[in-house]
């Protein structure tokens, strides 16, 4: 069992927090707001006043924020986590960032004996809540065997996938098929709607064969019931389809249903549902055919 330094206890990561504590390893969180102190405290892991005292002593130290300029803001802003890692130590970043920042991080990380790994996560906030996260690994793998036993205790499956940058890479490809096939489930609830199909038995059969998918069984419950609350918000989608369009536009890749999609998740956000959870492309899709 290890000492964990983490950073962002939020609706993911508070989960995680708590699965590393029921693992058995000691974890000192830090949060910005009182809301985040008492979710560390909920999770059973000690609040810690700024990222480096997380990190102090700590045999790993993680990452878990919105997005790129966060974690760049906590590792060479104010909070200098950076200058605070010493050599020996593991900094994971189980965030969603561009692969390029990933790798600069891994770089500079690098030039203090402190070995990075950029971890992200598929699954959501229930598989956060169940340890059964998806973890794609960039970095050494020297170091993910380092890193390993931490990860268990979130995850049900770990992937070395490549140098530093790799993970984030595997996550944009990610990003970009959850949102297709969560605007194409809404687009087959939507064809059911109008020929007064029952939508129910309808995904059930659908799920059962070729057309079946993580996503319909996840979201089944949103889409028949309409409760879009927030378990990977749409503000979050569109900022991880932004990576997938960057790093294709960088590369000089056409990727014709990025686009779509992308644009769809630009409006689910202009018409106020940035907060609502991704499922809620169903309410979008139903918009766009209403005469209202």
């Amino acid at each position: 069992m290890a000492t964990i330094g983490f950073i962002g206890p939020g609706i993911m990561g508070a989960p995680m927090i708590a699965n590393l504590v029921r693992a058995g390893h000691t974890v000192r969180a830090h949060g910005r707001s009182g809301r985040s102190r008492q979710r560390i405290l909920d999770a059973g892991a000690e609040p810690v006043e700024s990222p480096a005292q997380a990190a102090a002593g700590a045999a790993a130290v993680v990452t878990m924020l919105p997005d790129t300029p966060d974690v760049e803001a906590v590792l060479f802003g104010d909070d200098n986590l950076a200058g605070a890692l010493v050599a020996g130590q593991i900094f994971i970043d189980m965030s969603t960032i561009r692969p390029e920042v990933a790798r600069k991080i891994a770089g500079v990380l690098a030039e203090r004996g402190v070995a990075a790994l950029d971890a992200p996560v598929s699954g959501g906030e229930t598989a956060a809540v169940e340890g059964t996260l998806s973890v794609m690994v960039g970095g050494e793998s020297s170091d993910l065997e380092r890193a390993r036993g931490v990860l268990e205790a979130m995850s049900a499956s770990i992937t070395h996938v490549g140098a530093a940058g790799a993970g984030q890479l595997a996550k944009a490809a990610n990003q970009l098929i959850v949102a297709a096939n969560i605007q194409a489930v809404a687009e087959a609830v939507v064809l059911l709607e109008s020929a007064g199909a029952d939508v129910e038995a309808a995904l059930t059969a659908i799920g059962g064969g070729l057309a079946g998918s993580t996503v319909l069984d996840r979201k089944r419950a949103a889409f028949l019931s309409d409760a879009f609350d927030p378990g990977f918000r749409i503000a979050l989608h569109n900022k991880d389809l932004r990576i997938v369009r960057d790093t294709a536009d960088a590369a000089g890749v056409a990727l014709p249903l990025t686009a779509v999609v992308t644009q769809l998740m630009v409006a689910a956000a202009a018409r106020g549902m940035a907060d609502r959870d991704h499922s809620a492309l169903l309410a979008l899709t139903r918009a766009l055919n209403s005469a209202d």
